[in-house]
């Protein structure tokens, strides 16, 4: 049995000027990074220079972002709330891998005015069930509104955003466990 720490990628989804979700991925990696079961990396997909459209042969960029989706055993997408849905360049992003996505489980952390991003994250839990993923039921979601950021965009640290994020983790690791076991044993087929 493999004994290593989880590998997690933690995706930003936002590729927008003026942005909080670097300043929330960071955020939330620094409570992830003190766990011994996992051990992070974060893909902003500001460094990824994804084309609008898929074209026929992937470019470099596709590629390095699809071997990096297959390396991980398990995903946190950090993710914005645009107009009830979540940014076009975290659906471009997913679309770039398939089967590299498949038997992985797949947290979320959502920001948003009112709705903390949740009508975003509900929209991806749709699209990675396509992808033969197992979602997380609890997320960590943030109020744009509410004053639990500073200045920079960094959330403010709760009681309530610390368990959470302790939830969410919790149970990313029992199933990026269990399925890097089922992988292991069993190839995944569909």
């Amino acid at each position: 049995m493999d004994t290593s720490p989880l590998r997690v990628a933690v995706i930003i989804g936002s590729t927008r000027e003026g942005r909080v979700g670097d300043a929330v991925g960071k955020w939330f990696t620094g409570r992830a990074e003190n766990r011994e079961d996992l051990v992070t990396e974060v893909l902003d997909l500001v460094d990824f220079d994804l084309p609008a459209g898929l074209p026929e042969h992937p470019t470099s960029d596709m590629k390095r972002f699809a071997r990096l989706v297959d390396e991980a055993e398990a995903f946190v997408v950090v993710t914005p709330e645009y107009n009830r849905s979540f940014p076009a360049s975290l659906k471009q992003a997913i679309d770039c891998a398939y089967d590299e996505w498949r038997a992985k489980p797949v947290g979320f952390v959502s920001y948003g005015y009112r709705s903390q991003g949740l009508y975003a994250v509900e929209q991806l839990r749709t699209i990675f069930t396509e992808l033969h993923t197992v979602t997380m039921r609890d997320t960590v979601a943030f109020n744009l509104l509410d004053g639990t950021f500073a200045r920079d965009g960094t959330p403010f640290d709760s009681d309530g955003q610390g368990q959470a994020v302790t939830t969410l983790l919790d149970e990313l690791a029992w199933w990026g466990l269990a399925l890097r076991e089922a992988r292991a044993a069993r190839p995944y087929v569909c």
